[in-house]
């Protein structure tokens, strides 16, 4: 059932990216960039728990990606999928904090290697993803978690990873259930009408991509959801935008200076967390 939160936090207007883009100097925008590839460095720098791993693509077997793992062998697997910008540090950061709710998480490396430090970057590498051939790592990372000990496998994902996460939970058998956070997929991709599998969603008020993750995808969302007959909740939260899980001191830094994001809302973001943690709790369960 679609759910509109009460309008109970504040938080400012999302200005529009074109704005963002185009309120700082050149100069600026080189030294953010700079920071943000520091910042990486330092983050992942932490995340030395995680074990990278080459995974095979279903299929045909010679189609090779990088992955990174991190949790108990024998728990409830999740596949993380990464955001635009790529496997950066807060991609990592969202399966670390996934991993301490008791589930062994699994980033596959969509863009192999590459990594946006820019909204126009970022774009160009999604904009150039296969995106059924991502739908095949998606496949492969979470038929490894099963040959590795976990009984059950989720898919999660943020931006475009919540709507391969999305995808996953139509195309890929090895799916028991799918959390998505502001994305869904083209339904050239995947209809969700026709999906089979629990799907949680979650969106911002104040998200202005529109058709893709603005509140009008959402109802959209809801209403093939609906069609489908499966276990599913759709929740917009309000005052919050696109990416309002974002929420490491560089992650939130980024979103306000490269993409003209609000503040981070805490109280969101706990509230999606434990959304989160008892759909999968639930259908994930052995």
């Amino acid at each position: 059932m679609w759910r509109q939160e009460a309008d109970t936090w504040k938080t400012k207007q999302t200005p529009s990216i074109k704005h963002a883009r185009d309120s700082g100097s050149e100069r600026a925008l080189f030294t953010v960039k700079i920071a943000f590839a520091l910042w990486g460095v330092r983050t992942m720098a932490t995340a030395d728990s995680f074990t990278k791993i080459t995974i095979k693509r279903n299929g045909d077997g010679v189609t090779e990606f990088d992955a990174y793992v991190l949790g108990e062998a024998g728990a409830p697997g999740i596949v993380v999928i990464q955001e635009w910008w790529g496997v950066d540090f807060e991609i990592k950061n969202h399966a670390a904090t996934i991993a301490k709710k008791g589930f062994r998480t699994l980033i596959p490396d969509l863009y192999r290697g590459k990594v946006g430090l820019d909204a126009a970057e970022a774009k160009h590498l999604m904009d150039g993803l296969d995106w059924p051939g991502a739908v095949k790592d998606v496949a492969a990372s979470a038929k490894w978690l099963k040959e590795n000990g976990s009984k059950k496998v989720g898919a999660t994902g943020f931006c475009m990873g919540g709507a391969l996460a999305i995808a996953g939970a139509v195309l890929v058998p090895e799916i028991d259930a799918a959390v998505a956070f502001y994305g869904s997929p083209d339904p050239g991709l995947a209809d969700a009408a026709t999906v089979k599998k629990p799907v949680q969603a979650h969106f911002g008020e104040l998200d202005n991509f529109k058709g893709f993750s603005d509140v009008g995808a959402a109802k959209a969302l809801e209403e093939k959801l609906k069609q489908s007959g499966a276990p599913h909740e759709v929740y917009i939260y309000p005052k919050v935008g696109h990416a309002f899980m974002n929420a490491s001191p560089e992650a939130v830094q980024r979103g306000k200076t490269l993409m003209g994001f609000e503040d981070l809302n805490t109280e969101a973001v706990d509230l999606a967390w434990s959304r989160f943690n008892a759909w999968f709790s639930k259908y994930l369960s052995a």
